[in-house]
């Protein structure tokens, strides 16, 4: 949506009666702005766009709106950026910004209010939260204009009143009585509008949900006690930041008000557990606790064993009962700490490494993960280069019948070589890619290269097996909008028939996305592209979405085949994984098949087929040709080919 003023126009346009003030977005999706334009609109408020940062501080001046909403990744110039011209400019600079952004980093959250954002919303945002955090800084702005003109009026009223006071002695009693009778109604117009003023003071220091102190006063109480243990050597404090696991889920199925309901009881559970100490809420399902009491490690360990303890017992909202836990990040206080953000960001680092050794734990920051950011930090930027110039590769691995040793098809694996890392491990750059959200141009690649690859392979007639290509797909990749568009393309462009390709999936793609899975199961289903639940044994292992979807086939996790031995409960698991895809009609892979042995007990538990390095380890696209060229696709038990 364009901004439509002239560049000389420099005042507010007229507001309609019934507009609740007129609100500027930025943002270079116009998916976004036509959202956000639309729910605003329908809320009464008059809406401006504009599509990037130079659009946006022409519309700025030219406009004045009473509120900016403000992306931050835009190209040409990003969102602090803008708002830094904004706050520089002294048109502008009384205008609040709220930044809306995917970046979800406590550096970044810091950043925004460092350039002089008032809010921070995390992308994908709900509407809900959106409308009430614009009423509430439109509200604030509201009355911080009523209270500028109320301070105006009253300083009328005071100096009439000392003029007043100046003719006591020559007025008569009566007007004496009339001086006194204004002086008290003045005086209770003070106090009235101080009232007015702590409670300003109040909103814009602490959380509407909760009532805990927000983000700005605890970073102001931190950047105190910082500055205070700076001239008193000796004496630690400790800082622990804490997230909720998988509240997301609550909010979710439950919708947000059963999800603020539940904030609020797990607001009141914390304040239970911390005492005197300062609690407060960052936002969303994050609290950081300011222990100025500790007096080591241990004191911190033991508060956050009590908070991790507390939230065991079951929390009651209405008629549901939940139960949720927390990663922990800690963080003890160092002389080389001179900055609240630097802090934060070190017990933000350490929640994280919490989350990723499997939630409901604490962690106790050290420098080495500091170190570790710093590193994942440059691979990012390493990886985003490296997909802008196509540094991948693939190797494919042969999956074979495990009866007669005969190619069935391949899997594609997407290898990094880089020019200055050299080989990057598979394990280290897909996390990365799947965190940062670069495993969707990368997957898209992977799709594309594998679909042409196998086309080469048929076009030049050099097998006449009927082969399957395996390529997986994320969980980012299921949950995009144009999944099936753009499998579509691929196949159009590669002119590889659809039923030669086959999607291996996660089974938490399919449960995390369980209301629109069938649906694109079934639109893949309809192309006649199969499906392969990958690692299947490892995460839900549900019946019901087996009997819901139409998978066609379910691969053994490597854990079970890797320990599989007679003794072993393993054995009971494979047989069972067989005989369920048996009795529901599908196939079954096994994966990382090492020894005969392991061959010989998949083939009596019926396994059809199988993959791993006793028969090939992956090998690139060349070496592939030349075994299907040389007639060399059956593949021997000995590993050899």
């Amino acid at each position: 949506m364009a901004l439509n003023t002239s560049a000389s126009q420099r005042v507010n346009p007229p507001l309609p009666e019934e507009s609740k003030g007129l609100i500027l977005i930025v943002d270079d999706t116009p998916h976004n702005l036509q959202i956000l334009s639309t729910a605003l609109t329908k809320q009464g408020y008059q809406v401006r766009g504009a599509a990037n940062g130079s659009m946006a501080l022409i519309g700025a001046r030219n406009i004045m709106p009473d509120l900016i909403l403000l992306d931050i990744k835009m190209p040409e110039m990003d969102g602090y950026a803008v708002c830094e011209k904004l706050k520089t400019t002294v048109e502008t600079q009384e205008i609040p910004v709220i930044f809306i952004s995917a970046l979800d980093d406590a550096l970044d959250k810091v950043k925004a209010f460092s350039v002089g954002g008032v809010d921070y919303i995390t992308k994908p945002f709900q509407l809900a939260e959106i409308l009430a955090r614009v009423e509430n800084q439109l509200t604030i702005g509201r009355l911080q204009k009523e209270q500028r003109k109320q301070n105006e009026r009253l300083q009328a009223e005071i100096r009439d009143r000392i003029a007043a006071e100046a003719q006591i002695q020559s007025l008569n009693s009566e007007l004496e009585r009339r001086v006194i009778q204004r002086t008290e109604r003045l005086n209770q117009e003070i106090a009235e509008r101080e009232k007015v003023q702590q409670q300003l003071e109040y909103m814009a220091m602490h959380d509407p949900l909760t009532h805990l102190p927000n983000r700005t006063l605890f970073l102001k109480c931190l950047e105190d006690i910082i500055q205070k243990r700076q001239r008193q050597t000796g004496q630690s404090f400790a800082l622990l930041f804490l997230d909720c696991d998988r509240f997301k889920a609550i909010n979710d199925s439950l919708g947000h008000l059963v999800g603020d309901q539940f904030l609020v009881s797990i607001a009141q559970r914390l304040k239970s557990c911390v005492g005197e100490q300062l609690l407060a809420r960052l936002g969303g399902d994050e609290f950081t606790i300011l222990f100025e009491s500790a007096a080591d490690e241990q004191q911190a360990i033991e508060l956050a064993n009590a908070i991790q303890q507390s939230l065991q017992e079951p929390f009651h909202i209405g008629d549901n009962e939940f139960f949720v836990s927390a990663s922990i990040g800690i963080v003890i206080s160092h002389p080389d700490y001179r900055q609240p953000a630097e802090m934060l960001r070190d017990a933000d680092t350490a929640m994280y490494r919490a989350k990723v050794l499997g939630k409901a734990r604490y962690v106790v920051f050290n420098a080495s993960m500091h170190e570790d950011v710093q590193s994942s930090l440059q691979l990012e930027t390493d990886l985003r280069r490296a997909i802008e110039r196509q540094e991948f590769t693939l190797n494919y691995q042969p999956i074979v019948a495990l009866d007669t040793g005969v190619i069935t098809g391949f899997e594609a694996l997407v290898r990094w070589i880089s020019p200055e890392l050299g080989f990057v491990s598979p394990g280290k750059f897909i996390p990365l890619a799947e965190d940062t959200g670069l495993i969707i141009p990368l997957g898209e690649w992977v799709l594309r290269e594998a679909c042409r690859q196998l086309n080469e392979w048929q076009t030049d007639n050099i097998t006449h097996l009927p082969l399957k290509m395996s390529v997986n797909l994320s969980v980012k990749q299921f949950s995009q909008p144009n999944l099936m568009a753009m499998i579509d393309q691929i196949l159009a462009e590669t002119s590889l028939p659809a039923h030669y390709l086959k999607l291996e999936i996660t089974e938490s793609a399919i449960m995390e996305n369980s209301d629109s899975a069938a649906k694109i199961l079934d639109q893949l289903r309809a192309r006649h592209i199969d499906l392969s639940i990958d690692d299947f044994g490892t995460g839900y292992s549900s019946l019901s979405y087996l009997h819901r979807f139409p998978v066609n086939t379910l691969k053994v996790d490597r854990s079970f085949v890797c320990r599989l031995d007679a003794a072993d409960d393993n054995v009971a698991i494979v047989q069972a994984i067989v005989t369920l895809a048996q009795t529901m009609g599908m196939d079954v892979v096994a994966e990382g098949i090492e020894t005969t042995e392991q061959q010989r007990q998949l083939k009596a538990l019926g396994c059809e087929y199988g993959q791993g390095y006793l028969f090939c380890k992956p090998v690139n696209a060349a070496a592939a040709r030349e075994m299907l060229i040389g007639k060399n696709y059956i593949l021997g038990s000995n590993g050899t080919d």
